[in-house]
Parts: structure tokens; C-alpha cells; sequence
């Protein structure tokens, strides 16, 4: 029996008849990945199958270091033949590492080629590969209707012209919907150059001056706006840490106007003006009827050496700690409620040791004022929770503390045009915790709401939830 087949990660009886009648035939809603929507409208070959699977994996690039691999195969000049070797020889000493489970989806999938990839057949298996991508089946858009991918969503900056996504809309030979995410991070930056620098561009692209902290919001809301008109019902945050740090209107406006002017600010002024701009964007997201999502946890690029040789996001990140993270989170998302302006919101969690803070803490913020069910909603298992293990400790969490049949389910997360096999992982996982739980006596063998389960969880909350 080949290695990827219906019965692949799944235990039980009922189990595989929920994965094979119904969650493997289910579209994608990607509503949070990192593709280019440039990418996908100029929709150019890919030259190779080292450019597809290697080039930005940072997942892979950090697997391949602690296989001994010299930069030079990962990062550096080395040709795509010697990069895939290096790769392949990482792949057979990856057992128990999701990597090896995509990897063998993907090949699956896309290739139609079920070899175990190794050190002695990596040539063989590249060659079968880069025969197939000459052909239009792996250009970009292509590989994402194979995909049976309805929504994606983009990672987009405040400032960005939005332009590629228009294209796209525009075109009426690519039918899955490409729409743009808000995701401010130059609104949230340290430095305070860098900051004042963003706020002269924000200035000259609104046409508005902005010398208080009043004459920010309203350039901001301009800009949220632009977004709205282009299809775009979703923003992003990622800070390391959640804090709440309470302030006035003076204080915050004091502030504002200090770190625009390129003044430094102390570690509790920063909380105090960035706890105030959250609350802001969150009301202006709210008027919208936007979902707001948080990821939380990522200490980035640690290696300082390795980050000034090879810049950021070539995976020397990991998982952060915080101190007074309940207090800090309930007390955000509360200031927004307080205010009437707290939108739908998802809470990614990056270190698993918090799961239950975040599920017991949406369900204090739970209300029908959006219109939909589980208006507060734990995301999925983010980055380094990105396994079997880390995927499953969320969902039992959500079980425990929340209502897992109103889950808006899987995402990407990616950079990747053939990591949509990530979805097919999770409903693997999630068809195989519920038949568990059938299997156990847990729950009873009700056809009926188990196929709503799986249909909801993989689909239908994410279309009712969003509103694309």
C-alpha cells in the first residue's frame, strides 16, 4: 500500500469515512497566507523543483542546518541539483517531523508520485518532477485551482497600491478570489525613525497633514478604506507580546507626536501609544465588519550573525515567552469592547504552554453582536504548533473551553503555491480526533452533525464567518 493513502494519519473506521466522504472534497478558504499577488497575476513558470519546494523555506532551510548541511547548499550559489540532494538527504532523517509527511503529500498530489524521497533516489524523483513542470499544470494559478482553492488572502502593508489584486479582479479567467489583508506592522515599529518615516509617507500618499494623533487615526481609516474597496474583510497583527497599558487622550496624543517627530520612547510609553493605536484600528475594523486576527509569540531572527548575512525570515526565529499574558490580552480585547469596538477576532497562540489562557479567555468576549457563532475565535495551530501534536492540542483545547463545531478551521500560512496539502494534513488530524472520540464512546456515531462537524469546521464557518 503506498504511504499516502485515505487511511494516512487517521485511526478509526469513522475517522477515514469523514475524511474520505466529505473533508477531502471540500474547497480551501486560505484566509491568511503569504503569497504574491504579483506572483499569481503574472503567472510565470517555475523553473524547477528546488525553486518550488526550497527557495524562502525557511521550515526547510533550518531542518537541512541541523543535518549538517553547509549554507552553501541551502542559502548560497550551490546549483538546484546539488541544493536537492542536500534536500533529500535531510528528508530521510526527518521521521517525526511534519516536513516528511508534506513533502510525501506533495508528491503525492502534485506529482502523482508516491516514492519515498531519500538519498539514493533524489535524482530519479527530481527528474520526474521537473519533467512534469514544464508543462502549464505547476504555473502559479494553475497549481491553485488543482488545489480546489476558492478564497486567498494575502499579507499586504498599509501603503501597498493594492495594484496586482485589482489585475487580478479584473481578469476573468482565474476564478478563485485573491483579496488583500491589512497588516500594519510599520504602524507598531520600535524604532522611532522608522516610525516617522512611515508617518511622512502615510502623509503624502492620503494627501493630509498628520500632526496629531486624531489626523493619524483619520489617515489610517483612508487607507483601511482603500482596502475595503479592493475585497479585503481581514487584517493581521503579529506582536511578540500582548500588553495593555491604559492611557488618556493627551497622553496618547503627547506621545504620537514625540515618536513621529523621531523621539525614542521608554518601554511603557511604546505599551501606552500602541495599546491606544490597537484599539483604534480594532474600532475602525469593526465599522467594516472586518475580522481582526492576532499572532502572537514569534521571537524573530535571533541569530544576529546569520541575520546579517542573510537578512530576515531565513528561520532563526522560535517560540516567545511572556509574563501577565491573561491579564495583558483580556485587558486589550476588553478596552475594545468597552468602546463598542471589538470586531471578530482570531487569537493565534505560538507557544503551546498558553493554549487554555487563550480558549478560556474568548470566551469571555463571545456575543452575537457580529452575526455570526463564535464571534472570538482560537486560530489553528500557528508555525511551530504546525504539526499532528501542536494541531491537536488547540483543537482539544477549543473543545474543552469553547465550542470546537464553529471553529473557521485551517489555514496556510505560507509562501508556498503547493502547501495547500497543509489542509488536507489538518482534516487528516481533525477527521481522525473525532472518530477517536466515536471510537472511545465520547461522543455518539450521529452521521448527521459529524458530517456538519467536519463540513463547518473545514468550509462553511469560514465562508459565513468572513463574508468574502
Amino acid at each position: 500500500m503506498d504511504f499516502i493513502n485515505d487511511r494516512f494519519m487517521i485511526d478509526s473506521e469513522v475517522g477515514v469515512r469523514l475524511y474520505k466522504e466529505v473533508a477531502a472534497q471540500l474547497p480551501i478558504i486560505d484566509y491568511h497566507c503569504h503569497l504574491d499577488a504579483k506572483e499569481i497575476y503574472e503567472n510565470k513558470s517555475i523553473e524547477n523543483i528546488t525553486q518550488l519546494w526550497l527557495a524562502g523555506d525557511h521550515y526547510k532551510w533550518r531542518a537541512m542546518r541541523a543535518n549538517g548541511i553547509d549554507e552553501y547548499f541551502i542559502t548560497g550559489d550551490a546549483s538546484a541539483e546539488e541544493k536537492f540532494k542536500a534536500w533529500a538527504e535531510t528528508v530521510e532523517s526527518s521521521f517525526g517531523n511534519p516536513l516528511y509527511h508534506w513533502t510525501h503529500l506533495e508528491l503525492n498530489k502534485y506529482f502523482s508520485c508516491n516514492k519515498m524521497l531519500s538519498s539514493e533516489n533524489w535524482q530519479e524523483i527530481m527528474n520526474i518532477c521537473n519533467q512534469q513542470m514544464k508543462g502549464d499544470d505547476f504555473k502559479p494559478r494553475r497549481l491553485i485551482s488543482r488545489s480546489n482553492v476558492e478564497v486567498i488572502c494575502t499579507t499586504d502593508a498599509p501603503l501597498d497600491s493594492l495594484e496586482y489584486h485589482r489585475l487580478l479582479q479584473q481578469d476573468p479567467t482565474f476564478a478563485t478570489k485573491v483579496l488583500p489583508t491589512f497588516r500594519p506592522d510599520d504602524i507598531f515599529a520600535e524604532s522611532a525613525t522608522d516610525f516617522a518615516a512611515f508617518v511622512d509617507k502615510l502623509a503624502q500618499l492620503t494627501n493630509q497633514e498628520i500632526g496629531s494623533f486624531t489626523e493619524f487615526s483619520q489617515a489610517l481609516a483612508q487607507r483601511i478604506d482603500w482596502f475595503h474597496e479592493v475585497g479585503c474583510r481581514i487584517s493581521d497583527h503579529g506582536p511578540v507580546t500582548v500588553e495593555y497599558q491604559a492611557a488618556d487622550a493627551q497622553t496618547i496624543n503627547t506621545l504620537f507626536c514625540r515618536k513621529a517627530g523621531g523621539e525614542a520612547l521608554t518601554a511603557h510609553e511604546t505599551a501606552q501609544l500602541h495599546s491606544a493605536m490597537f484599539v483604534m484600528l480594532a474600532k475602525e475594523y469593526k465599522k467594516r465588519g472586518w475580522a481582526m486576527q492576532i499572532h502572537f509569540g514569534a521571537i524573530r531572527s535571533n541569530n544576529s550573525k546569520m541575520l546579517h548575512k542573510l537578512g530576515i525570515n531565513t528561520g532563526f526565529d522560535s517560540i516567545a515567552d511572556q509574563s501577565n499574558l491573561a491579564a495583558g490580552l483580556n485587558q486589550l480585547l476588553d478596552a475594545m469592547a468597552q468602546v463598542n469596538g471589538l470586531p471578530k477576532t482570531i487569537l493565534y497562540n505560538l507557544n503551546g504552554g498558553y493554549n487554555d489562557i487563550v480558549a478560556t479567555t474568548i470566551a469571555n468576549f463571545q456575543s452575537a453582536d457580529d452575526g455570526v457563532k463564535s464571534s472570538m475565535q482560537f486560530g489553528s495551530g500557528w508555525w511551530f504548533n504546525d504539526t499532528r501534536r501542536g494541531m491537536e492540542n488547540q483543537l482539544n483545547s477549543l473543545a474543552d473551553q469553547g465550542l470546537l463545531m464553529h471553529f473557521v478551521g485551517m489555514l496556510t500560512d505560507s509562501r508556498s503555491l503547493v502547501s495547500y496539502t497543509r489542509h488536507d494534513y489538518f482534516r487528516r488530524i481533525l477527521c481522525n480526533l473525532i472518530g477517536g472520540w466515536v471510537h472511545r464512546g465520547e461522543i455518539p456515531d450521529d452521521n448527521r452533525i459529524l458530517t456538519r462537524m467536519v463540513r463547518n469546521i473545514c468550509h462553511d464557518n469560514a465562508v459565513n464567518y468572513f463574508r468574502f
